[in-house]
C-alpha cells in the first residue's frame, strides 16, 4: 500500500501559497504535493521550483492531470463558484478531492459533489472531505467539550463577530467568483454555532448593508435552534479585524478571542459563577492536520468527517440567510439530520510554519 498520498494544488492564491503548500512539510508522514495547477505561467514556474513539483498544469490541462494517474488526490483552493465543477471532474476520474470551504455555492452544487464522490469512477467511490481546518484545532474543539460538559450549564446563547478589511478588486466581493460575507467567513460562524449546539437551526433571519465590489458589504444574522436556542452573529468585509464568539450557558460562558485566526495564538476566557479563567493556545498549522487526516482516511479506507453532509449543512444555513437579507422575511429551515459533531479526539498537533513570500498573490486587505 502507498503510503504518501499524492496531491495535486488546483489554485495558487492566497491561502494556497501562505498555508497550503508550506503545510506538507509538516504532513510528509502520508502526504505529498506532486502537481500545481493555475492559471499563472509564473506562478507555477516559481512555485515548483520553491517546492520541488515539477509537474505544472494550467486549467485546460486539468483533466489530462485526473488522467494522467500521477495524483491521488486534489487540494481544490479555487474561488467559490469552481468548487463543484473542478470536484466533480475529479471524483468522475477515480480522485479524491479535499476541498475548501464553502462547499459550494448551494445545495444542488452540494448535492452533485457529494453524488460524483459516491459514484466516483466505473462505480469505485472516492473520498471528499470539505477543509475546516477548526475541526482539528484544540482551542476551538475544547470550545466544544466545555458546551456539551455542562461546565457552563445548558448553552443558551451564540453570539459571533468576524470582520475584516477587503480591498475592491479582491475574489471575495466578486459575486461572479462566488464572493459575499456569508460564503467567506459567515460559514466560520454558522459552523461554530452549529457545533456549539449540536444542533441544526430551524430559522434564519438576515439584514445585508453597504457594499463592496459586486457583494454586500455586512451582514447581521440571527439563527433560531431548537429548544428555543438563538446564535447571532455579524460579518463584514468593511471593518477593523475582528475574530471573536462566546457562548453563553445558564452557569456562565466562555469567550475565544481571537477565534477563526490561522496564523495567530487563540485564547479562551471560560467564566463559571462569576470567576473568570484564562488559557492560551499556542500558534500551530492548522493545513497539516487537514491533510495527515484526510491522506489516511483514504489510505486506510475510513470516511472522513467533515465531509459532503457537513458542507451542505452550512451552505444551506447560508442560502436560507441571503434569502432573508433579499426578502426581509424568516426563512424557516426543513430538518436535517447530523449526527457527527466535532470532538476532541479529530485534534492533531503540528508545529507553526513560517509565513512565505508569495507570488501574483495578495491577502484579502491587499497585502502581498
Amino acid at each position: 500500500m502507498r503510503k504518501q498520498l499524492r496531491y495535486a494544488v488546483v489554485g495558487l492564491g492566497h491561502i494556497a501559497q501562505v498555508a497550503v503548500l508550506p503545510a506538507f512539510a509538516n504532513a510528509r508522514r502520508n502526504s505529498k504535493v506532486t502537481a500545481l495547477v493555475s492559471g499563472d505561467s509564473f506562478k507555477l514556474k516559481e512555485l515548483s521550483q520553491k517546492y520541488g513539483v515539477s509537474a505544472t498544469y494550467n486549467y485546460d490541462q486539468y483533466d489530462a492531470l485526473l488522467a494522467s494517474g500521477d495524483i491521488d488526490a486534489v487540494y481544490i483552493a479555487l474561488p467559490n463558484s469552481m468548487h463543484c465543477d473542478y470536484a466533480v471532474r475529479a471524483a468522475r476520474a477515480g480522485v479524491h478531492v479535499l476541498c475548501e470551504k464553502p462547499m459550494a455555492l448551494d445545495e444542488d452544487e452540494c448535492e452533485r459533489m457529494a453524488l460524483a464522490a459516491r459514484q466516483g469512477k466505473n462505480g469505485s467511490g472516492v473520498k471528499l472531505m470539505v477543509g475546516y481546518r477548526l475541526h482539528f484545532e484544540r482551542a476551538n474543539l475544547e470550545a466544544i467539550e466545555v458546551a456539551r460538559s455542562g461546565r457552563i450549564g445548558e448553552p443558551r446563547q451564540f453570539s459571533s463577530t468576524f470582520t475584516l478589511q477587503v480591498v475592491p478588486d479582491n475574489i471575495r466581493v466578486k459575486s461572479a467568483l462566488g464572493g459575499g460575507v456569508l460564503y467567506d467567513i459567515g460559514v466560520y460562524c454558522i459552523n461554530a454555532a452549529r457545533s456549539l449546539f449540536a444542533e441544526e437551526p430551524v430559522e434564519a433571519r438576515a439584514i445585508a448593508a453597504g457594499a463592496l465590489g459586486d457583494v454586500e458589504e455586512s451582514v447581521a444574522a440571527l439563527l433560531r435552534f431548537p429548544n428555543e436556542r438563538v446564535a447571532s452573529f455579524v460579518c463584514s468585509f468593511g471593518s477593523a479585524k475582528v475574530s471573536q464568539y462566546r457562548v453563553v450557558g445558564t452557569k456562565g460562558d466562555l469567550l475565544l478571542e481571537p477565534a477563526y485566526e490561522y496564523a495567530a495564538p487563540l485564547r479562551h476566557k471560560l467564566t463559571i459563577d462569576g470567576e473568570a479563567r484564562e488559557r492560551r493556545f499556542a500558534k500551530r498549522d492548522q493545513f497539516a492536520p487537514e491533510l495527515l487526516y484526510f491522506s489516511d482516511c483514504v489510505l486506510q479506507g475510513r470516511e472522513p468527517e467533515p465531509g459532503a453532509a457537513e458542507g451542505l449543512a452550512d451552505v444551506r444555513v447560508i442560502r436560507a440567510l441571503y434569502r432573508s437579507a433579499e426578502s426581509g422575511q424568516a426563512v424557516m429551515l426543513q430538518p436535517f439530520e447530523k449526527r457527527e459533531r466535532p470532538s476532541l479526539e479529530q485534534e492533531i498537533r503540528r508545529p507553526p510554519i513560517e509565513k512565505p513570500d508569495v507570488v501574483h498573490a495578495q491577502a484579502p486587505s491587499g497585502a502581498s
